[in-house]
């Protein structure tokens, strides 16, 4: 494993998992405002973003020991997808932090709800948004044709 390379097949329940961590930190920086726990939603997109569950605590945690201690298989899904929706929780943990720092509670209230409500959805149900918005702009052409081609034919056997 390359560090600084996204992977492009990670193991969709541990990507679950770790958003429960998103829903769980999410809704306690909505009831007690903190910078420590913004900057710790922070740093977790960030590591997850540059390199998926290598360097994350929880995301390694979880992938390391967690699901295998549990017995829970390895179900593969695409990275790229994945590594998309990293970027888009990343954006709006930047957004928050900015207007906590400005003071604006409910622009801050409403960018932390929408983190959690599409955390809970990735978390609870397996659908996530930012693969469904990933998988529109390729079709749009936004996304160029090669990842694309990637998502295809990856190999998923671990």
């Amino acid at each position: 494993m390359k560090i600084g390379f996204y992977p492009d097949v990670v193991n969709e329940n541990v990507t679950r998992i770790v958003a429960s961590t998103v829903v769980f930190l999410g809704v306690f920086a909505i009831l007690f405002p903190n910078p420590y726990v913004l900057a710790f939603l922070l740093l977790g997109f960030t590591l997850r973003l540059s390199y998926g569950p290598k360097l994350e605590p929880f995301a390694f945690f979880t992938a390391r020991y967690l699901v295998p201690w549990l017995g829970i298989s390895f179900v593969a899904s695409a990275g790229p997808p994945k590594r998309f929706a990293q970027l888009i929780g990343f954006l709006f943990s930047i957004s928050a932090i900015v207007f906590f720092v400005l003071d604006l509670t409910l622009a801050y209230q409403i960018t932390l709800a929408t983190l959690v409500f599409f955390a809970s959805l990735e978390s609870f149900l397996g659908w996530c948004a930012g693969c469904f918005a990933f998988g529109l702009l390729m079709k749009l052409g936004v996304i160029p044709e090669e990842i694309c081609e990637r998502c295809n034919n990856l190999n998923f056997n671990k």
